[in-house]
């Protein structure tokens, strides 16, 4: 029998290369079947922080759903789920190492890994947020700060990463950005836990605002849970003109959805949001992401 001639190495770089767009794919439909805002927004970063953007919250959603509900909707035991998360995490932080994965997600987020530079410390405080899913269902101020740090305001500083490949900046500008993505990340998530109060107390048993478990949601508590997501957004506004522009469009217009959402849930009586999960119309989401895209290019800044 005649021995196969082995492919070249031009052929092989093709297969990998092929490979890698299929990950990048399969990553976009994840984010897409979850989050239609974001995915709008992402739309208007530049080709290339929009792909490592993609991959890197496509890697979140999938360790959300493990902690989310939809382990234990498969039969999964805690046991079973925090083993899970435990092997995410272990894989994630070992995927840069490895140029080829069976887990298209995981191969795309590797990808984007090794070329913006995740920082590994950003990803194990995201899973140790993640584990507090499995078995902490109420806050006090500290423990609050402490998971959105971990959930939301590292994925702010890993996109940051993302954003500044090829954009060279000084120390104090790296500084202000660092700020200004945590506080966008924080603001983000307040937002969703807001929108969220429903799903997250009925089907998930959690409360993460501090003094909410087993009380109502009050005019009063809403009115300082907006004000406090409005300063987290004035805050990030201020740091968006110095980001390169290739990202600033698509920061600019998930903040202004964000900011538009936000002014929705602080027109609807406090009772409505613990029944209902507010949503911005797509028209107004199109307006927000043209006007985005005029603003963004007329953004100055000053070291």
């Amino acid at each position: 029998m005649p021995e196969q001639t082995p492919p070249d190495r031009g052929q092989l770089e093709d297969f990998l290369d092929r490979y890698d767009r299929a990950a990048v794919k399969a990553a976009h439909e994840v984010i897409l079947s979850y989050s239609t805002s974001f995915s709008l927004a992402t739309r208007l970063l530049e080709k290339q922080v929009r792909t490592d953007i993609r991959n890197l919250y496509a890697m979140v959603r999938i360790a959300d759903e493990i902690v989310d509900g939809t382990a234990r909707a498969a039969g999964l035991s805690h046991g079973e789920i925090a083993a899970a998360l435990d092997d995410y995490e272990r894989a994630v932080l070992a995927a840069p190492g490895r140029r080829f994965h069976v887990d298209p997600v995981l191969h795309a987020y590797a990808v984007s890994a090794r070329r913006c530079g995740f920082n590994p410390e950003h990803v194990t405080a995201f899973f140790s947020s993640m584990r507090r899913d499995l078995n902490q269902t109420t806050y006090d101020e500290q423990s609050f700060e402490d998971y959105v740090y971990g959930s939301a305001e590292v994925i702010g500083l890993l996109c940051l990463s993302a954003f500044l490949v090829d954009h060279p900046v000084t120390d104090a500008q790296r500084s202000r950005m660092e700020d200004g993505a945590r506080s966008l990340g924080a603001a983000f998530q307040k937002i969703n836990f807001l929108r969220d109060l429903a799903e997250d107390s009925d089907t998930l048993g959690r409360a993460y605002f501090p003094g909410l478990a087993g009380h109502e949601l009050t005019e009063e508590h809403k009115a300082d849970l907006i004000a406090d997501i409005r300063a987290d957004l004035a805050h990030a506004r201020t740091v968006i003109p110095l980001l390169p522009l290739s990202a600033r469009t698509g920061v600019l217009a998930a903040a202004e959805l964000f900011t538009t959402l936000t002014d929705r849930l602080e027109e609807l009586p406090a009772a409505e949001l613990t029944s209902r999960r507010v949503s911005v119309p797509r028209r107004t989401k199109l307006a927000i992401l043209a006007r985005a895209v005029a603003t963004a290019r007329r953004m100055t800044h000053t070291s």
